[in-house]
């Protein structure tokens, strides 16, 4: 499927379908058992035209699993979800716990994330408050067996239908989406930019919008783990913006007659991609 929003802003990087299947596509790359991985990794490599696949056994690392919508994956976190509040927050070496698990997982773990294990990622101010963020964190139990991520070129949407699209954007490309995604709405907060890990604003964020009657978009990427981990694969001035499938629909047919095909976006689109 050509997307008419993609040619109009120009994107560098072709859109990304969100498809929940129960079959496996042969060509997929993905994560093995038990590995771990950024599921961003795997965005970046669908944006260049890869098919990636995810399970309950191979989403990569905890927060992924929860973002693709695979439960509370946080309970596998190394010492159960406590030691995840602390991860996330302050760290883990001040209790006798945390220093104990530390010690058992050295070995199998790398020296950044045993850094990050003892010392905290400092990202909230407490573990009280990363068990608040868990706890308002959209987590969902997909009804599929797989989550899979594939070029919307290579979608036939009368045999899959995603239930997001994502694009991956600059500031001026972004700009324009958040005007197309309000330009035929009641209302200004038709876009919305949540705390949380990059995987988790294209996923259950988005799926949450999709049950929605009005859906809105969900810009991502503002997570700096993920910005770091895919800096390599796109480089590292891009945000992403997740629309669920029925909003996608909406804002395509809204491209014709719009801004986008007036002066102002026509001067911003010259060297969009430098």
């Amino acid at each position: 499927m050509k997307s008419k929003i993609a040619e109009a802003i120009r994107t560098r990087y072709e859109p990304v379908g969100i498809i929940w299947t129960d079959e496996k596509p042969a060509e997929a790359k993905g994560f093995k058992k038990g590995k771990w991985g950024c599921v961003m990794w795997m965005l970046a490599a669908a944006a260049k035209g890869k098919i990636a696949a995810f399970s309950k056994e191979t989403y990569g690392c905890w927060g992924g699993g929860v973002g693709l919508g695979f439960g509370n994956q946080y309970l596998a976190f190394p010492g159960g979800i406590e030691c995840f509040y602390s991860f996330l927050s302050s760290g883990n070496e001040q209790t006798p716990k945390g220093k104990e698990i530390a010690k058992g997982i050295e070995k199998f773990v790398t020296k950044d994330f045993l850094e990050d294990f003892l010392h905290g990622e400092g990202y909230l101010k407490s573990p009280e408050l990363v068990k608040n963020f868990v706890e308002n964190m959209p987590m969902m139990d997909v009804p599929s067996r797989y989550v899979v991520f594939k070029s919307l070129k290579a979608i036939d949407p009368s045999q899959e239908q995603p239930q997001v699209i994502v694009f991956l954007v600059n500031p001026d490309q972004l700009s324009a989406l958040v005007i197309l995604a309000n330009y035929g709405r009641e209302g200004t907060e038709n876009v919305t930019i949540p705390y949380a890990a990059g995987c988790q604003t294209i996923g259950v964020f988005a799926y949450k919008e999709a049950q929605s009657e009005y859906p809105r978009a969900v810009v991502g990427l503002t997570d700096i783990s993920a910005r770091l981990n895919i800096r390599k694969q796109l480089g590292k001035n891009l945000l992403s913006f997740a629309v669920p499938w029925k909003m996608f629909l909406e804002m395509e047919k809204n491209v014709g007659g719009s801004f986008l095909q007036r002066p102002t976006w026509q001067s911003l689109l010259r060297g969009i991609n430098d």
